[in-house]
C-alpha cells in the first residue's frame, strides 16, 4: 500500500495524524485528494452546515511599540496616519454593531506605549456596561504579553479580570508561526510561541474559549507549519478550549517583509485549509477568512476541510492595510447566498457557536449606518 493509501486509511478510521505524516501530505498529496480527505472530516464534524456571524471589528489604535515585518497596519506614535480613538467614538461604533443586529465585537489593535493597561481595560468595561448583548471577543495573546509588560501583573490574574468586567473570549491573532527560526526574523521581541500558548492556556483554565490562527506564505516551510499546527493539537488535548483555527495568508503589500513575496495563491490557500482540518483533529472548526482569502476562495475552501466563513465584518483595517482587496463588508443576504452557492446550508452562529434564530421579517442585512430588512 503506498503512502498516499495508508494516509487516507488512517483518516477513514479517525486515526490521529503524525507530524510526518502531516510533512509528507504537504510535499506529495494531490489537491483534489487533499479536498476529499479534509471533506470527509469536516462533513463528519459538522454536516453541510457552513456558519457565519454577523459581528463589527474595532480597532482602538494602531501606534504600535513593535515592528512585525509582516504588518501593513501599525504605525509610529507621531506618523501622519496615527489614531486613538477616543471613548465616544468606540462608544458608537459598539452603538452601530448594536443597530445592525450584531452579536459580536471583534476587538484587536496595536501596542500604544503611552497608552496604560486601564485605558484597554476600560473599553471592555465601557461597553459591556451599555451594550451586554455584544459578545466583546478582544485583545491577542501578544496584547495580553503586553498588558503583563505595562503592569508587571501574572497574565492569568489580567485575563481574570477583564473576564469580570465583560470580557467574552480571545482572538487567535498574533500566533503567526510558533516557530523560532521564522519568528526572530517577522516579529522578534513580541511575545514568542511559548508565551501565546501560555495565554490560551490560561484563559482555558478560566473557563474561556479562543480561537488560533496561522500567517503562512512568507518566509516560513513546511516544518514550520507542521509544527504550528502540533502545538496547536497538543494543547488542544490539555484544555479543549480552542473553537475554531483559522489560516491566514500573508498580504505582502506596505510592509517590509513583503518586498520580494508574492501573495500565496489560490490553490496554496486550500492545500493549507485541507492540511489544517486534517492534522487539527480535536478543533471542532476550521474558518475560512473570506476578508483575507477572497469571497470566491473561501466559498471553494468549504469542500476542502472549512465550515466557517466568518462575518458580515464592518470596519475591517488590518488585512484591507496589507494588500487585501476584498470588500469592507456583506450583508446577511449575501453572505447566505455565497454559502448556497458553495452547496452548503447557511447557519447564523454567536461567537461561541451556538445557532442563533432570528424573524425573519427582522433579520437585518450588515450596512454601515442603517438597518435593511431582508425580503
Amino acid at each position: 500500500m503506498d503512502r498516499l493509501a495508508e494516509i487516507a486509511d488512517k483518516v477513514k478510521a479517525e486515526i490521529r495524524l503524525s507530524g510526518e505524516d502531516g510533512l509528507w501530505l504537504d510535499a506529495n498529496a494531490d489537491l483534489f485528494t487533499l479536498g476529499e480527505l479534509a471533506n470527509l472530516v469536516r462533513e463528519r464534524k459538522n454536516g453541510n452546515r457552513t456558519y457565519y456571524n454577523v459581528n463589527q471589528h474595532l480597532n482602538p489604535t494602531n501606534v504600535c511599540v513593535y515592528r512585525c515585518t509582516f504588518c501593513s497596519f501599525r504605525t509610529d506614535l507621531k506618523a501622519e496616519n496615527a489614531y486613538v480613538m477616543s471613548d465616544e467614538q468606540i462608544l458608537h461604533r459598539a452603538h452601530e454593531a448594536t443597530l445592525q443586529g450584531a452579536t459580536e465585537l471583534h476587538i484587536v489593535g496595536g501596542l500604544h506605549h503611552k497608552l496604560p493597561y486601564e485605558w484597554y481595560l476600560g473599553i471592555i468595561a465601557a461597553i459591556h456596561t451599555k451594550y451586554p448583548q455584544l459578545h466583546l471577543k478582544a485583545w491577542t495573546a501578544v496584547e495580553w504579553d503586553w498588558f503583563e509588560r505595562l503592569t508587571g501583573r501574572p497574565t492569568r490574574d489580567l485575563l481574570a479580570e477583564m473576564k469580570s468586567v465583560g470580557l467574552g473570549s480571545l482572538p487567535g491573532g498574533g500566533a503567526e508561526i510558533f516557530h523560532d527560526e521564522v519568528r526572530s526574523k517577522i516579529c522578534d521581541y513580541k511575545a514568542d510561541g511559548d508565551q501565546w500558548l501560555r495565554v490560551h492556556r490560561e484563559w482555558h483554565e478560566l473557563g474561556g474559549r479562543s480561537n488560533a490562527t496561522m500567517l503562512y506564505g512568507h518566509i516560513e516551510k513546511p516544518e514550520h507549519r507542521i509544527d504550528h499546527l502540533l502545538r496547536l493539537r497538543d494543547l488542544q488535548d490539555i484544555t479543549g478550549g480552542f473553537q475554531t483555527f483559522i489560516p491566514l495568508a500573508f498580504h505582502p503589500d506596505h510592509n517590509p517583509l513583503g518586498l520580494n513575496i508574492t501573495k500565496p495563491s489560490g490553490l496554496m490557500d486550500l492545500r493549507m485549509m485541507a492540511i489544517s482540518r486534517l492534522m487539527l483533529d480535536n478543533f471542532p472548526h476550521i474558518k475560512a477568512y473570506w476578508q483575507m482569502l477572497g469571497i470566491q476562495t473561501a466559498q471553494v475552501a468549504q469542500s476542502f476541510g472549512a465550515d466557517d466563513i466568518d462575518g458580515t465584518v464592518v470596519h475591517e483595517t488590518i488585512y484591507h492595510a496589507a494588500g487585501s482587496d476584498s470588500p469592507q463588508a456583506m450583508t446577511v443576504a449575501e453572505l447566505r447566498r455565497r454559502i448556497e452557492e458553495a452547496g452548503r446550508v447557511p447557519v447564523e452562529r454567536d461567537t461561541l457557536y451556538h445557532d442563533v434564530v432570528r424573524a425573519a421579517p427582522q433579520e437585518r442585512a450588515f450596512q454601515t449606518g442603517r438597518r435593511l430588512e431582508l425580503v
